[in-house]
Parts: structure tokens; sequence; C-alpha cells
């Protein structure tokens, strides 16, 4: 089990919830530290019935020492689901209400003659380092399959299975793992990047390697995105959000989406299908790709019309 050693009414729920997190993958402490601290608030203060005034009792005393920080919250409503779904019906979920607001900021919007002079350019990338021949691959999951930096990054070689066409997303964000089907186009361009990066660094850890054949730091990709962006002759705005990495991730979304609208599918019956290839937490963070604002989507429109043949098909239609 946890080995979170729970004292209150809960403890025996809390610890069956947390199996079921790991046996999902989910091992996160902070989850662990945090649902620790609501049994002990419980214990303390004789709460044995998981209502709205015992979750949100906790909550606003938490947000007294934690400010506008709440992520945490999400950690108290997922147990509030989790018992729902397991027989206590009457348990309470926290109200939505009680996230912070937050303003998304709009991503950069790439367009297809952006994007085709931006591979060119990472085809031919002048530098002496890994990333000479590994940049199209590393990109190229960024884009084709909506993979995070981070994702990229922590890529081991026993992560990717070229004759099976997937890879394996092990551990990322909110300790959840995923497997990605992958096309044989993209299968093929990490084929050619394991092929010169095994020659370089055999017996690599990483699928992605720095000078010294370690894991690509933090800031890395980011810098090589501008160097090819600049080398592409690419421009950038004057003012407003300026192209970065995770700008593929959101077009890899975005892309999809409107593939669907085009083709006249339910894009909210498809949505379960992207929020789980992406590897989103929630819905919520999927629905943040269709944007609250219509014309939002007007103004995507024209570019992912025109781009959708630069996107492969990822499996799920």
């Amino acid at each position: 089990m946890s080995g979170a050693r729970f004292t209150s009414a809960f403890a025996a729920d809390l610890e069956a919830y947390l199996a079921f997190k790991q046996a999902m993958g989910c091992y996160g402490a902070s989850r662990i530290w945090y649902l620790r601290q609501f049994d002990a608030w419980c214990t303390g203060h004789g709460r044995i019935v998981f209502d709205q005034d015992t979750v949100e009792g906790w909550v606003k005393a938490r947000l007294e020492r934690s400010g506008r920080y709440r992520s945490w919250m999400s950690y108290i409503r997922d147990f509030g689901r989790w018992l729902q779904a397991t027989g206590h019906p009457g348990a309470y979920v926290l109200s939505g209400r009680w996230k912070a607001p937050f303003n998304q900021p709009r991503p950069y919007l790439l367009g297809r003659r952006e994007i085709n002079a931006f591979f060119t350019a990472a085809a031919r990338l002048d530098t002496s380092s890994p990333w000479q021949w590994q940049a199209p691959a590393f990109f190229t999951l960024m884009h084709s399959c909506g993979l995070r930096t981070g994702e990229a990054r922590a890529l081991r070689t026993g992560h990717v299975d070229l004759h099976s066409e997937d890879i394996d997303i092990v551990w990322s964000k909110g300790n959840r793992s995923r497997r990605l089907p992958v096309t044989p186009q993209v299968a093929g361009v990490l084929a050619a990047c394991d092929a010169q990066s095994q020659a370089r660094f055999p017996g690599r850890e990483y699928f992605f390697v720095s000078a010294v054949g370690h894991q690509v730091s933090g800031c890395t990709p980011g810098v090589m995105f501008a160097r090819i962006w600049d080398q592409a002759g690419l421009s950038r705005p004057l003012a407003g959000r300026q192209p970065v990495p995770y700008d593929f991730r959101h077009h890899f979304a975005y892309a999809c989406i409107e593939r669907w609208r085009i083709l006249g599918k339910d894009v909210h019956a498809m949505l379960p299908y992207l929020s789980a290839y992406m590897g989103h937490a929630s819905f919520d963070s999927t629905y943040y790709y269709i944007h609250t604002s219509p014309d939002f989507l007007d103004a995507y429109d024209h570019i992912t019309r025109a781009s959708q043949d630069l996107l492969p098909e990822v499996g799920f239609g």
C-alpha cells in the first residue's frame, strides 16, 4: 500500500483509493502528502462523513496557508469522484468554484509555411551536436504526436518500439503513463535518428541525448527551436506570443479537432481519445483546445484547413 498510515474515519477508503491510483501508474508523493493532511484534519476535528462541510472545511483551512496555490484541490476532488464510483453515492465532489481563476495565454498559431520551413531547416541544422540528426525526430514527436517537451526529453531507448511502431510515455505529468501508436512515417524518422545516435553513443540510455550522451537538459529544446526558427529565416512577432516548441503540441490538438469537425465527426465524442493520447488529467485540459471564443476557432480555421497533410494520422481516426 502507500504506507501513509491514515487514522481518520476515511483511512480504509484512502488506502484503497491510493492503491487504485498506484495500479493506474500514479505514484505521486504530493497526492499522498495532501491526503495525509486531510486525514489528520478530519481526525483532529472529529469528521466522519465525507460531505460538503467536511471537504470544504478542510479546503478553507488549507487556503489560509497556501494562498492562491490550488492545484492540490484536484486530489480531494478526485478522491470524492472515486468514492462515488465505488459505492458511496453521497460522497461530496469539490465544486469547480474553488478553482483559482486563470487566463490561459493564446498559443502562437503555427501555419503551413512555417512548419514546412522549420522542418526543412531542422534537417539541415548547422551544429556539431547530436541535434544535427535528432532535431527532426524530436520536434516531429511534438508536432505529429502532441508530446510535451519533457516527455520527448525523458524518452528512453527501451520506450521506443520501431517494430510495433509505438512509444511509451512513462510517468509523465501527474505520474501518468500511456502507449502511443505512431505512423510509419514517424517511425521512419525515429529509426533514422536512432541509427545515428546508436553509432555515436552505443548503449545510450535516453533516445535523445546531449553532446556527451546524457539526457537532454530542460532548456536545450527551446534553444534549438529558436536556432532552427532563425536558420529557416522565419520572422518573429513584434509583440505578443513568441513561437516556442510547445506550439507544436497546440497545433497537434487543434489540427485533430479541426479535422474531425471538417469530416463531420462529433468532436465531443472524440475528445476522450484525444485526452488519453495527449496524457491529460481531465477533459478540462482538453477542452482548452476548443477555446471559449468562437472567433478563435475561426482565426485558426484557415491555418488548419491548409495544413492537414502536415499532421499524420495517429491511430484514432
